[in-house]
């Protein structure tokens, strides 16, 4: 195996497990350990990993977008927790936007069994896992994205512009005091913007992890949230900067 494919196919396990280590890789490529430190070091010095002792870590990018599986096995204890609170705010009859989001499809899973419930997004998963669940379903339609499963661009933000609901869901990739809310594409920060406007009420769904990051895109400021429901108490910064914008908090 060449050098260059070797080390493409540590960035192909480095993307999905986020750490590597020198000697799995050494056993499994059959070369030595120095070889693959090697290949680790030259993959840091282009900037897409991080050395560590005894292997590596991906290197950390505000623009960096992990799979839609990937992300669903994040911290999905929290966002089982963010969804039940989350679901206590819908009521029969409530029409709702939902990003593409994995803690959104969490928050639909707890909804089943309400009845008369609207729900608009540019989700291609929410889309397939809850047909024939009984809510009322209406795709954007638009431009395919594979690795959130999402449908962006001017169709799907077109047909968002055509409805008004009771509540947007949305969650996003960070938080940030100072930096407000920020996504990791321009896309899909469009997508939630619209949302937004669209709504009478917002609804953000942050669990602990987003708070206090960057990420490449700001998409809005504070002023358009209307409850934060996260899964871990924020901190004495946090509750006091939103009770001075007016969002309820419920974790």
């Amino acid at each position: 195996m060449l050098g260059l494919e070797r080390r493409q196919k540590i960035m192909e396990k480095i993307r999905l497990d986020r750490k590597v280590y020198v000697s799995e890789l050494a056993k499994s490529f059959k070369v030595t350990e120095e070889t693959i430190r090697r290949d680790l070091e030259k993959l840091e010095s282009q900037d897409l990993l991080r050395r560590s002792y005894g292997g590596a870590v991906i290197a950390e990018s505000t623009s960096d977008e992990l799979s839609y599986t990937r992300r669903s096995a994040i911290n999905s204890e929290g966002k089982l927790l963010i969804a039940e609170k989350a679901a206590s705010l819908i009521h029969d009859g409530d029409t709702i936007m939902m990003d593409s989001s994995t803690t959104c499809q969490a928050l639909l899973q707890r909804l089943k069994g309400q009845r008369d419930i609207t729900v608009i997004t540019n989700s291609i998963r929410l889309m397939n896992d809850f047909t024939g669940s009984g809510f009322k379903m209406i795709c954007t339609g638009g431009t395919m994205r594979d690795s959130s499963c999402s449908l962006t661009g001017s169709i799907a933000c077109q047909t968002l512009a055509r409805y008004y609901v009771d509540f947007a869901f949305i969650s996003y990739k960070s938080i940030d005091l100072k930096k407000g809310i920020m996504e990791s594409n321009e896309s899909e920060s469009r997508i939630k913007s619209i949302m937004m406007q669209q709504a009478r009420k917002t609804v953000l769904l942050v669990d602990h992890s987003k708070f206090d990051k960057t990420a490449f895109v700001k998409c809005d400021n504070f002023a358009r949230i209307d409850t934060l429901v996260t899964d871990v108490p924020p901190s004495k910064d946090w509750q006091e900067f939103l009770a001075d914008q007016h969002i309820n908090v419920i974790c």
